[in-house]
């Protein structure tokens, strides 16, 4: 795994960070495809139960795709086509992937590094982070499996004013779009991202999984199977039901063991 990838753990909570900061962590090829390949790692751990998605500094988040890049890598149809499917794999990635995912925003999220956070399950952001699309100056589009993720959070009426104006805006416009769930001073992002961490954390793991699983299933208007009807009660036959209702009752603080 590249540098520019990070990945550190502190018990049952990941940190991934993009750690470009000398160019405000702009995304190259390369780190699109290590993103993918940690996050689906995740996927298959059943001992992380949140992870947390951040930008090396305090300058950027992330920017989005390293421009200077382009001419090398999707300077042409055939190479943005080869460039978008080692994007969408980590997208996708996002998508699927079981376990929550917080973003700690700090500073620039644009183009996509805002995609990247828009996949997480809560986004905090610091008082001066700045949020926008704006790659209409550079004339590209975004694609529909990377414009899925905003239509999705924001609209469609939102989702189209952010890319067809291209305006950069500052946080409280971004808790006003819905792209942001809390907005703190820049000097109490990384606390407040982590309490939040340790909040899902401390709650039963399989819990969590079921529920960023239902909460996906209910986007797809297909009614619900009686199997999935059914496995939202097979929590009464795991371990940590046992220990979360008996904590209850003896007035303790539950340690969930993720069976």
């Amino acid at each position: 795994m590249s540098d520019l990838i990070r990945v550190e753990r502190d018990g049952f909570i990941a940190t991934v960070t993009l750690n470009r900061p000398e160019k405000l962590n702009a995304l190259t090829k390369s780190m699109w495809r290590d993103l993918g390949s940690v996050i689906e790692s995740f996927s298959r751990d059943s001992e992380v139960r949140c992870v947390v998605l951040r930008g090396a500094g305090n300058k950027a988040f992330s920017p989005g795709n390293d421009i200077g890049e382009f001419k090398t890598e999707r300077s042409n149809v055939e190479q943005a086509r080869a460039y978008g499917a080692n994007m969408n794999r980590t997208l996708e990635a996002f998508r699927n992937c079981p376990v929550p995912l917080v973003a700690l925003i700090k500073g620039i999220c644009v183009g996509g590094g805002l995609e990247i956070a828009a996949l997480c399950d809560i986004r905090i952001c610091g008082a001066s982070s700045r949020f926008g699309i704006p790659i209409k100056r550079l004339g590209l589009v975004m694609a529909l499996t990377e414009l899925q993720a905003l239509v999705e959070l924001v609209g469609r009426a939102t989702a189209l004013e952010i890319l067809l104006e291209g305006q950069v805006f500052g946080a409280t416009e971004a808790l006003t779009k819905g792209l942001v769930h809390r907005v703190v001073a820049d000097s109490e992002v990384e606390q407040e991202t982590y309490a939040t961490a340790h909040r899902i954390a401390e709650g039963a793991p399989l819990v969590a999984r079921w529920h960023k699983k239902f909460v996906t299933r209910l986007a797809d208007p297909a009614p619900p199977t009686d199997a999935e009807i059914d496995e939202g009660y097979a929590c009464y036959d795991t371990e940590d039901f046992q220990i979360g209702y008996q904590s209850f009752l003896n007035k303790s603080k539950p340690k969930f063991v993720g069976r």
